[in-house]
């Protein structure tokens, strides 16, 4: 069998050194080409799209600029290769050599960074990715006017305006109460304003209309993770891990708990793991929110002299460190 191993930056001085060289010219062009990636995000349409097709879409658009960001990488090291090179002959031959093997931790190196920017830099990738839920026929209203009230409701809440957001959401529903797109939206818009029991209640609502909801599931394990109900949470998770077993989000919340609210650094550390592994595997950025995950778990294991064992995990979910 064979075995792939993913990698995961841990410690900033092994980061912080690969970027010091060109730190001025690679950090222009990172801006430069994580731009145009972002240009390709916010090109992207994702009405009735899963969190996997739209996450794919922005693996691409990392793609597309991640080849030019390695050869402009080597580029600017340029000066430095010529100051370190022997001379032969009296000339210095300068080889730059580009691996664009995706697989190789070269170019996974520079889409990881890529990815990074986007993640930390562009408003649209943030948003797209957490846009989604898979539609059925129930999910959308046919009422034109329940239609009218649920968009101006999704209007008010990317304003952040999410007061007025609830009045346009329960007027969809009070036109039709089997709209779950509006609970869920409800539901949304209520736990942004801490109402974490009308939450659960818009959440409920949505999963009688539709039982496998994943939004609804997995905000309910956020809700719960809110009122600091954590067994409750974990067992939503588990739940949501009966009809979506592959979603990183299931080992992401329950990592999240057991790290810093259970202060079960090896559970919380054993499904962060999976996450990030799924993270990669589903091509999502937010790859990077477990990344800086494990990284947290990586500093409070030293702390407590638990390093051979944050190592021993990470062996056995295939991750090594850079």
């Amino acid at each position: 069998m064979k075995i792939l191993f993913t990698t995961i930056a841990i410690l900033c001085i092994q980061l912080c050194f690969s970027q010091k060289r060109d730190t001025t010219i690679n950090n222009s062009l990172l801006r430069e080409l994580g731009e145009n990636a972002c240009k390709c995000v916010d090109s992207i349409n994702v009405y009735s799209k899963k969190n996997s097709e739209i996450a794919e879409e922005i693996s691409d658009c990392i793609d597309e600029q991640t080849s030019a960001y390695q050869i402009g990488s080597k580029l600017a090291n340029v000066d430095l290769l010529k100051e370190i090179e022997k001379e032969k002959d009296g000339k210095k031959q300068i080889n730059i050599s580009v691996n664009l093997n995706k697989e190789s931790d070269e170019y996974k190196e520079h889409y990881f960074r890529m990815e990074r920017y986007l993640m930390a830099n562009c408003k649209s990738a943030k948003i797209k990715i957490a846009s989604s839920d898979g539609q059925n026929e129930k999910s959308f209203s046919s009422n034109k006017k329940s239609l009218e009230m649920y968009w101006k409701g999704v209007e008010e809440t990317k304003k952040g305006d999410h007061k007025s957001a609830i009045n346009y959401y329960e007027k969809a529903l009070e036109i039709d109460s089997q709209f779950a797109f509006a609970w869920d939206n409800l539901g949304l818009s209520h736990r942004k304003l801490e109402n974490y029991d009308k939450a659960l209640t818009a959440y409920q609502k949505s999963l009688e209309i539709d039982p496998n909801g994943v939004m609804p599931l997995q905000n309910i394990a956020v809700v719960y993770q809110y009122k600091k109900e954590y067994s409750k949470a974990i067992e939503a998770y588990h739940k949501l891990s009966l009809i979506d077993k592959n979603n990183p989000e299931i080992f992401y919340g329950i990592g999240n708990i057991y790290a810093f609210d259970l202060k079960d650094l090896e559970k919380g550390l054993s499904n962060m793991c999976k996450a990030y592994n799924l993270y990669i595997e589903q091509k999502s950025p937010y790859r990077t929110d477990a990344e800086k995950v494990i990284t947290s778990i990586y500093s409070e294991m030293k702390k407590q002299g638990m390093l051979t064992r944050f190592d021993e995990i990470l062996k056995e979910n295939n991750i090594r460190t850079q």
